[in-house]
């Protein structure tokens, strides 16, 4: 597990160089479940929460590592990864470090994805995000992310 998340912590600092100014960190990537830490000092705001347009990264990159690890162990690696739409509801404050943790989506939305996928060279896959603080949900998000191939 470490040599995975060591790889997608790579991934992220080398493509999306945000990660770094956001110190978001790969934890976990344990039954198809993705957790990334998204501290607090670098994303902290004017009233002592974190800001939610870091939030709102941490939803996404937590998103996109998911697809990119899942893509990668099914053997897919020339995929290019974008958002295309997201969804986000902030129902508590986040006042320190948190957790983004992204989920599988349902086996049939997957099924769906991978059949088209394979068929078009592009598809098209919601995955959902929570961000936990405190042992709550203070952030959920739902992104439409789309995979495409240039070949």
């Amino acid at each position: 597990m470490t040599e995975v998340c060591d790889y997608l912590q790579n991934v992220l600092n080398e493509e999306i160089p945000l990660t770094q100014a956001l110190q978001v960190k790969v934890v976990s990537w344990q039954d198809k479940k993705l957790s990334l830490t998204l501290p607090l000092a670098p994303n902290i705001n004017h009233m002592s929460s974190a800001f939610g347009g870091s939030l709102y990264c941490g939803a996404v990159l937590a998103g996109w590592g998911w697809m990119h690890l899942y893509l990668k162990e099914l053997g897919i690696t020339d995929g290019h990864i974008v958002i295309q739409e997201g969804q986000i509801v902030y129902p508590h404050p986040v006042l320190g470090d948190a957790i983004a943790i992204c989920y599988p989506p349902d086996e049939k939305e997957w099924a769906k994805f991978e059949k088209v996928f394979k068929r078009h060279k592009k598809g098209r896959l919601a995955l959902n995000t929570v961000i936990m603080y405190e042992g709550k949900e203070a952030v959920t998000f739902n992104g439409q992310f789309v995979v495409y191939c240039e070949h």
